[in-house]
């Protein structure tokens, strides 16, 4: 499992009958302390995750694992939305009920 913020969507009239109705994230990889690392994926999202979220998302045959992706097309899932994290003892995000702020 892998930390990423969603950056936005994709939209795919044409694609694979087994992505039909499928929502596609476009997701930036986050390191352990929340810095972006410059790599991306478009993701299945099977969680409803949105714009600005913290995620945690899989790639290769664990992203068919999940009840949405199960034997469909895919190579990334956004499989869970992140309410918070810390990293040896210090909290390094939390989600607040307005949308995702870092709190360092």
């Amino acid at each position: 499992m892998l930390l990423g913020r969603v950056a936005g969507t994709l939209v795919a009239s044409r694609k694979d009958p087994g992505l039909s109705g499928q929502k596609m994230l476009v997701v930036r990889e986050l390191d352990v302390d929340g810095r972006e690392t410059g790599g991306h994926v478009v993701a299945v999202d099977s969680v409803g995750a949105g714009v600005g979220e913290v995620v945690l998302w899989a790639s290769g045959s664990s992203a068919r694992q999940t009840e949405l992706t199960k034997d469909r097309p895919c190579d990334a899932v956004v499989m869970a939305i992140v309410d918070t994290w810390e990293v040896a003892g210090e909290e390094i995000y939390r989600k607040t009920p307005a949308g995702a702020e870092w709190s360092s």
